[in-house]
């Protein structure tokens, strides 16, 4: 499938047909599999013979999804889980040990934070962060115990770039694992491994599901690495379950076209925001007002389904904003067919310090719209009618 176009691989890529000789993959809700004789199984067990085992280590709708993944991000190899909070855990688990050092954007997700913050320090594992602006400090900050780069882009809530290929360059002369938290792009906006990445991270239940359905995370990249990865969950128990792989190797069919749409209507949406007097900030990555604009046409197609505005007034303003949303949904979750508005800082961030809120960018008036497929004149309608 190497030489197929990305939406061909995402429709084509499918598990071998059984003898009823299917046109859409069945699903396998099955927690084991059997084996013809005693030498087979052995075989199997000691991994002599690629076959599906037990559906916490592999199963054929799982599979199916991590290898449209992996041949969607250029990647060698993946595993899939849970939820995406699952695999960002995994991933570290897995590569770290007591004593090392990571090193992260400051803007990240909160339970990330949370991870770095308050249980990886039980462990001996200590974190240092940057801000989305002080990339040039990041060199400075690497220490001899440094193992991990990790970096969310575009940024959650605040829709912040950061350079890839410059971050990639810098892991690549100090030896670090590079890892990107690609969930805002989709494979289909951005592909962190062609930029330097060694590990590609995704909460599937976001933008690849599409739909508000169903849970999911996966990780993909280096063979070697995977490799680590692979053995980590397959004794922790972190796995996917074949329905939500079935369902999100379903809807990576439909991504492209999907996301093409989420990124023309959010584009208007921002445009239309600018022009709206009792905001005083509108961030979207292709804005050219966006601070980092020219790095986002750099390593992104389009600018993704999210935007960010500031309005005037802080959080009573929010929370009056919200309040007067009629069609959208006001919702902690993204991604989805429909458009969703939140508002960070009584919210989502509700429990962080004002000071930790704007490390990250997240100011008292700060509203993050995640753009959905509806008509974008009806979108628009009801932001307008909410501002007014």
């Amino acid at each position: 499938m190497e030489d197929f176009s990305f939406e061909t691989q995402a429709i084509r890529t499918q598990s071998e047909r059984t003898q009823h000789r299917e046109h859409s993959t069945p699903l396998y809700l099955t927690s084991s599999f059997v084996f013809e004789d005693a030498e087979e199984m052995r075989a199997s067990f000691a991994e002599e013979k690629e076959r599906n085992l037990y559906s916490r280590f592999t199963n054929p709708n799982t599979t199916e999804f991590v290898d449209k993944i992996v041949a969607m991000e250029g990647a060698e190899a993946g595993y899939a889980f849970a939820t995406g909070m699952s695999a960002i855990f995994s991933t570290f688990a897995a590569l770290l040990q007591a004593g090392d050092h990571v090193l992260s954007c400051r803007s990240v997700f909160g339970s990330t934070h949370s991870m770095f913050t308050k249980y990886f320090p039980k462990w001996n594992i200590s974190t240092t962060y940057f801000k989305v602006d002080e990339v040039d400090l990041v060199e400075s900050l690497i220490q001899e115990n440094t193992k991990i780069l990790y970096i969310e882009t575009p940024t959650n809530p605040a829709v912040d770039i950061l350079d890839l290929e410059a971050l990639g360059v810098l892991a690549k002369k100090h030896g670090l694992i590079f890892i990107v938290d690609n969930c805002f792009a989709t494979p289909y906006l951005q592909k962190p491994i062609h930029f330097g990445a060694d590990l590609v991270i995704h909460s599937a239940t976001k933008l690849i599901d599409g739909q508000g359905r169903v849970l999911g995370g996966i990780t993909v990249g280096n063979k070697e690495l995977m490799r680590e990865i692979y053995l980590f969950a397959r004794n922790t128990g972190p796995a996917m379950s074949p329905f939500n792989a079935w369902v999100l190797s379903k809807s990576l069919e439909t991504l492209a076209v999907r996301v093409e749409r989420h990124c023309e209507n959010a584009m208007k949406v921002a445009e239309f925001l600018e022009q709206q007097q009792n905001i005083q900030l509108v961030k979207y990555p292709f804005l050219k007002s966006h601070p980092q604009y020219e790095v986002a046409k750099k390593q992104m197609k389009m600018g993704g389904n999210i935007v960010a505005f500031e309005l005037k007034g802080g959080i009573t303003a929010g929370r009056t904003f919200l309040n007067k949303i009629q069609m959208c949904s006001l919702s902690a979750n993204l991604g989805d067919t429909r458009t969703i508005v939140t508002h960070p800082a009584s919210t989502t961030h509700g429990k962080l310090s004002e000071e930790d809120r704007l490390e990250v960018g997240i100011t008292d008036g700060l509203v993050r719209v995640s753009v959905g497929l509806e008509t974008l004149t009806d979108i628009i309608h009801d932001l307008k009618q909410a501002l007014a």
